[in-house]
């Protein structure tokens, strides 16, 4: 043991070095294990420490524990674990993860007034989506399908497959018109009282610049997001559809456009 600095704040440093007592024939000691020595040590240092300060002091232990031979290290029970600096701990019975729950399939308002056809692949794409979805809670108007799904179904959506729907922005009508491009955002809009947004685009020039601007966007697409072209993307699509499908007759016909 240790003593720096005066009597009235000093800090006093306690080196404590726990040994494994050599075998003594006696089973007892050798089942004592190191936690119950440790508790001893610490007590005996900290009454020391008392007795020769009475003040504000500060203790600082310091442990040295030489590597027990097999025949001396003891071994912890099956229902403990190695924990916090090597001592053993219990571990929790009955403890398991949580399952992550299945996000549950959106289901279409009954009375939509339009459909949305969106790449649920497109990261950017995806903040409109989630935008227009929010505004949609309070209109439940639009119905929002997601070509990249495998579910997806060219003859629920007025024969557009996955290839075309890829090309550029499609939406549905509850008439079954299907409106492209710009006025397919305006008509989405209007839809969750954004209409004022797009309504400029009514115009046609101002139309024609609009579908002008998005068209190059909606052509590099893929690339902008870090995606491969679309050939590549459909061979991809094609590849997971035939190990779903495997040989059997139950998958539903078509080509990875669908």
């Amino acid at each position: 043991m240790e003593e720096n600095g005066s009597s009235s704040s000093s800090s006093v440093v306690v080196f404590v070095t726990l040994a494994h007592k050599p075998e003594r024939g006696e089973e007892e000691d050798e089942e004592r294990s190191f936690q119950e020595q440790t508790e001893m040590a610490l007590r005996a240092a900290v009454t020391m420490s008392i007795g020769r300060q009475r003040s504000t002091s500060q203790l600082r232990f310091r442990f040295h524990r030489p590597p027990a031979s097999p025949l001396q290290r003891p071994v912890s029970p099956p229902h403990l674990q190695a924990g916090f600096m090597g001592y053993p701990i219990r571990a929790i019975q009955g403890a398991t993860a949580e399952a992550a729950v299945p996000k549950k399939e959106e289901m279409p308002p009954q009375d939509w007034k339009i459909k949305m056809l969106y790449d649920g692949e497109c990261p950017l794409c995806m903040r409109e989506v989630d935008m227009l979805r929010e505004r949609n809670e309070d209109y439940n108007r639009i119905n929002f399908v997601d070509i990249s799904s495998d579910d997806y179904s060219p003859e629920e959506n007025q024969g557009i497959d996955y290839k075309t729907a890829m090309g550029r922005i499609h939406a549905i009508l509850s008439d079954g018109t299907v409106v492209t491009d710009v006025e397919a955002f305006r008509r989405l809009y209007e839809q969750v009282g954004l209409g004022w947004v797009y309504a400029i685009t009514k115009y046609k020039p101002v139309g024609a610049l609009a579908d002008a601007v998005y068209g190059v966007w909606a052509k590099y697409r893929l690339q902008i997001t870090g995606r491969p072209a679309i050939e590549e993307v459909l061979e991809a699509r094609r590849k997971s559809k035939s190990q779903v499908c495997g040989d059997s007759n139950t998958c539903k016909t078509g080509s990875a456009d669908s």
